[in-house]
């Protein structure tokens, strides 16, 4: 997991070539002039997903873990809390189609997005985004899907 200023986001270019892609089009292009809906950057391999959300309390709500998928979370209006976690057990079955899980486990980080930050969550990492903020109970966000496994 990685959270960070928008304006360091170049710092991160080098760990993965898929993510590469994702940071050069993200110092060109602003993603809140994107619709809502999936814009695709470089077709399955990198691609955003721009959404108006509700936040939800994060007492009691799951984690979400990918396989294949990096999650690059950036709040385009309002501002959201993200809990990060190591220690989850899974509370159902992954969806292999989805490339998404759920699970349960204690918070070991967290933090606020908004205001020009982004929070990368990797492959296999327990994350839970979209979590209501001291500021914010709704937003509109763009979550950058980076394929890095498989």
């Amino acid at each position: 997991m990685i959270s960070d200023s928008l304006s360091c986001l170049g710092r991160y270019l080098g760990i993965h070539p898929a993510l590469d892609t994702a940071i050069r089009w993200l110092e060109e292009n602003d993603p809140a002039q994107l619709p809502n809906g999936r814009t695709e950057i470089d077709g399955q391999r990198v691609f955003i997903n721009v959404m108006d959300a509700a936040l939800r309390p994060a007492e009691g709500a799951e984690f979400e873990y990918h396989r294949l998928y990096a999650d690059l979370q950036i709040d385009l209006t309002g501002s959201e809390y993200w809990a990060w976690t190591t220690r989850a057990e899974a509370t159902g079955p992954f969806d292999e189609t989805a490339d998404c899980g759920f699970a349960a486990g204690p918070e070991e980080s967290s933090g606020l997005l908004g205001e020009g930050r982004f929070a990368l969550f990797l492959p296999g990492e327990y994350h839970k985004p979209s979590c209501i903020s001291p500021v914010s109970d709704a937003l509109r966000k763009a979550v950058v899907k980076i394929r890095m496994g498989g």
